[in-house]
């Protein structure tokens, strides 16, 4: 009977190793010549896009891999994203995602084309950002003391953003919800037309991206408040978080990071993780990600599934808290 059963064994483990062979050779073959398809799901020259063709290229340089970006922008980003959702699992679309679409929209729209869980590989996050918060100086606003003043007092102060629900909006919202202000949201087609707003003085305060709006900050055209991170930006330490200027516990980044269609190989989603990991920690990256005002980040596969898990709750109770919708 011992005999019997050590030969059930031996099948049950020769069906395995059999079961699993495809699976490792597809991923030792990958990616082979055939071309990744990075999609960037906003307009070219934005942050998302500018680390979508920093990853392609220095996945060419250091795999050799063939590597492309395209650009598929609309929806706030939901359109590109959907169709990453929707293409085939086989390690040759990957999206370099904005988390907007991924914790934001989902509590936004009534219906998303996707679900950010159940649709989606979760291969590695790529960086966080912090956003800064300007102001016109006409405004009479050279502090977060003074905006959280003038956001209870005045009915006319408003806030603009690069349209409904995107980050700006949404990081506005919980500025309003943590602060107990009521600042008018101004929605624009974009980051550019919301800093015309802002610098024509039509709006008073912007939260936004700092690639953006420290250009004006530099040129004296707007006043940095502060920023939105827990903590001070390495790559300007001289202006102080939200938290610190009288709201504690204020935390918003928005992130980035690259995803595949649902089921994708383990193996593959490994690889690509490992890679990219190695690549984020490079000096030169690092170097270009602080130009950006972005920190790399690293974690598992399994790490940041968990993570998006907490973002998602984190900012569904933003959105509702603030009664923002887009239906």
């Amino acid at each position: 009977m011992f005999r019997h059963s050590k030969i059930l064994l031996s099948f049950a483990l020769a069906a395995l190793l059999a079961a699993l062979a495809p699976i490792a050779a597809q991923a030792q073959a990958w990616p082979g010549s055939q071309v990744i398809k990075i999609i960037s799901p906003y307009a070219p020259g934005g942050t998302t896009d500018v680390l979508a063709r920093l990853l392609a290229a220095k996945l060419q340089e250091k795999d050799h891999w063939n590597v492309i970006v395209e650009n598929r922008a609309g929806a706030g980003g939901n359109l590109g994203t959907d169709i990453v959702s929707k293409a085939p699992a086989d390690g040759y679309t990957l999206l370099l995602a904005a988390s907007g679409p991924l914790v934001i929209a989902p509590s936004l729209y009534a219906k998303l084309p996707y679900d950010p869980i159940k649709d989606f590989t979760y291969i590695s996050p790529v960086a966080s950002a912090q956003f800064v918060v300007v102001a016109n100086p006409g405004a009479g606003i050279n502090s977060i003391k003074d905006l959280i003043r003038q956001g209870k007092e005045n009915n006319k102060l408003n806030f603009s953003s690069a349209g409904t629900g995107t980050p700006q909006h949404i990081i506005g919202e919980m500025f309003n919800v943590s602060a107990g202000t009521h600042i008018q949201h101004i929605p624009y087609n974009g980051s550019g037309p919301s800093m015309n707003a802002l610098l024509g003085g039509q709006v008073q305060v912007s939260f936004e991206n700092p690639i953006v709006a420290m250009p004006h900050v530099r040129s004296g055209k707007l006043k940095a408040l502060a920023v939105t991170g827990s903590q001070r930006s390495s790559a300007f330490p001289e202006i102080p978080t939200v938290a610190e200027s009288g709201l504690p516990g204020f935390d918003a980044r928005p992130w980035y990071a690259i995803l595949g269609p649902a089921n994708l190989n383990p193996e593959i989603t490994k690889k690509l993780n490992a890679e990219i990991r190695e690549i984020l920690f490079t000096t030169d990256v690092k170097a270009r990600l602080f130009v950006l005002g972005a920190d790399p980040m690293g974690m598992t596969p399994a790490e940041f599934l968990a993570f998006e898990k907490t973002e998602l709750a984190k900012w569904t109770k933003v959105v509702k808290a603030s009664g923002a919708t887009v239906d």
